[in-house]
């Protein structure tokens, strides 16, 4: 199985994130790495999905995975 890379220009890290837009409700959903390569979702390293920034006036949702 290959490794998805970050979808960041220039950027070759492994991701760890999958980012998503629904620009109806102006909302980018962050959350672990999907189980498929959606054309329409970015993926994104661990320093991308730190330093993410989305247009004023729009929602961050960051859904994150239980640790034991």
């Amino acid at each position: 199985m290959r490794d998805r890379l970050c979808s960041k220009v220039a950027c070759a890290r492994e991701a760890v994130a999958t980012l998503t837009f629904d620009y109806g409700d102006q909302m980018a959903a962050v959350g672990p790495l999907g189980g498929l390569d959606d054309p329409h979702a970015h993926d994104l390293c661990a320093i991308h999905t730190e330093r993410l920034s989305v247009p004023k006036g729009w929602v961050v949702v960051r859904h994150e995975t239980l640790r034991a």
